[in-house]
């Protein structure tokens, strides 16, 4: 055989030695596939691994949870908090919600609180609630307000509230013009059933012009000299608490020291100067308390236990005891409290909270509670997100306000404070401490929309930006695309 067949002959029996790969024959009537479709399909195929069925696993089946199912347990609802209290709007939602839920509690309370105290008056049963439910409209208007004003705005108007407000803690001093109520020289008569209290709006004053103050000098680097972190915040504030002391409201007082405290400490006040400043208010409180028999017997009051005797200063403070008591866990229902019968005094004032746990019971106090936390938790997260300086000492000034006005007033109905007469914020009757308060609360609403990433959040919501980002994020297809 030649050399030619040869070697033809080895490679023939070469490629008959190799393997081919089985195929299945073509159904009749199929269309053949091209080959390199059909070399696209057997790899595919080779490379797919079988599939297994569920439940097939080492734990059998259902044995497995998947990490990312709904209701993965506790810690999954934690972080589901986490993340929505993390969102840009929540402060937002918080603060409103919150201040006018309490505001609304409070309307109701005051009527069911304030009915037999009118009756007695010969007024009618609607007389404290009309004029609180005026109060409140009046309120939400400058709540809306003060929500829209820019933080410039609102700086601007520092100085003219803080005159203003001024001016008028002088008049109450001038004979013919100021009121004596409950002994204390701290109202204006406007006529008709309307009193006016300004040094209510002496704690608003005071934080919108030491943000102002504090704010500046931080741009100029002044803060960090003493000198200039008290001058001219702290002989203002003390000029505000003679004028307020002269009419004998050491309760207000009290609030507008601890909004002194709360702009020095986030001012950054060093630990000496700031235990220096406390010192001095201490000693001045402990002398103006000392040199009054009004003060010292309601100092004495604290922890009351028994039957007091009617001629007794401590008769308030041990019926507030006896209300919150007899309420129970879920109270004795709308209008069916027993001690505001005359037997508590100033039921819808300043121990409205007493009258709250003795119809609501434990379940309504709590609640009250928490609509307070919810929104002091919400100021301090406004303070503490914030670039601007002035935003962080406003909403920190507001914050410490109600909180401190809040634990005074419920302390002292749990006979754990002395009563230092003061309302309940947002809750308590009285159109001169609610209208300040709801400016203030409109001012925090105004620095969380002013935050970025919340200005962000808002603008997404208007229908029209949000259809025209839809439609930008949709990509055109070609009409074969599926």
């Amino acid at each position: 055989m030649p050399a030619d067949e040869r070697s033809a002959v080895r490679r023939g029996s070469a490629r008959a030695s190799v393997p081919r790969p089985l195929t299945a024959a073509p159904a009749p009537g199929a269309v053949p596939l091209p080959a390199g479709l059909a070399l696209r399909g057997r790899l595919a195929t080779g490379s797919r691994r079988p599939e297994t069925p569920r439940g097939s696993g080492r734990g059998g089946s259902g044995s497995r949870t998947p990490s990312t199912g709904r209701g993965g347990g506790p810690r999954r609802a934690y972080e589901r908090a986490r993340r929505a209290w993390d969102r840009p709007l929540t402060a937002y939602y918080v603060i409103l919600g919150s201040s006018l839920l309490i505001t609304v509690l409070g309307l109701v309370m005051v009527y069911s609180a304030s009915m037999i105290q009118a009756l007695n008056l010969s007024k009618p049963a609607t007389y404290f609630f009309g004029k609180q439910f005026v109060a409140a409209a009046i309120g939400g208007g400058l709540m809306a307000a003060a929500a829209r004003m820019p933080v410039k705005l609102h700086r601007a108007l520092a100085y003219p509230i803080l005159m203003a407000t001024v001016f008028l803690m002088v008049l109450v001093q001038v004979p013919g013009i100021g009121m004596s109520v409950n002994g204390n020289q701290n109202w204006i008569y406007l006529g008709g059933p309307f009193q006016l209290q300004p040094s209510e709006f002496g704690k608003l004053a005071l934080i919108l012009w030491g943000a102002d103050l504090l704010a500046r000098k931080q741009d100029k680097r002044l803060l960090t000299q003493w000198k200039h972190m008290l001058v001219p915040l702290v002989p203002v504030a003390f000029m505000l608490l003679g004028l307020i002391m002269l009419g004998g409201d050491m309760g207000t007082a009290i609030i507008l020291t601890a909004i002194l405290f709360g702009l020095l400490w986030l001012a950054g006040a060093p630990t000496r100067l700031f235990a220096g400043v406390l010192g001095f208010a201490a000693a001045m409180a402990v002398l103006l308390i000392w040199t009054s028999p009004n003060r010292m017997s309601r100092l004495s009051c604290m922890g009351v236990v028994g039957e007091p005797d009617p001629e007794a200063g401590c008769w308030q403070a041990a019926h507030g005891i006896y209300a919150l008591a007899s309420g129970g866990w879920f109270g004795s229902g709308l209008g069916a409290s027993v001690e505001k019968w005359g037997q508590l005094p100033e039921p819808h004032t300043d121990f409205i909270f007493a009258i709250t746990g003795e119809e609501l019971g434990l379940a309504g106090t709590l609640s009250v509670l928490a609509l307070f936390a919810a929104l002091g938790y919400a100021g301090i997260r406004v303070a503490g997100r914030t670039e601007d300086p002035f935003v962080r000492f406003a909403a920190g000034g507001v914050t410490t306000w109600i909180m401190a006005q809040a634990v005074i007033n419920i302390g002292a109905v749990l006979g754990l404070l002395p009563i230092a007469g003061v309302p309940l914020p947002l809750f308590s009757y009285g159109g001169s401490a609610l209208l300040p308060t709801m400016f203030a609360v409109g001012l925090m609403i105004a620095f969380a929309r002013d935050d970025p990433a919340a200005k962000t959040a808002l603008a997404m919501r208007k229908p029209g930006v949000r259809w025209k980002t839809m439609r930008r994020r949709v990509k055109k297809r070609s009409s074969g695309e599926r």
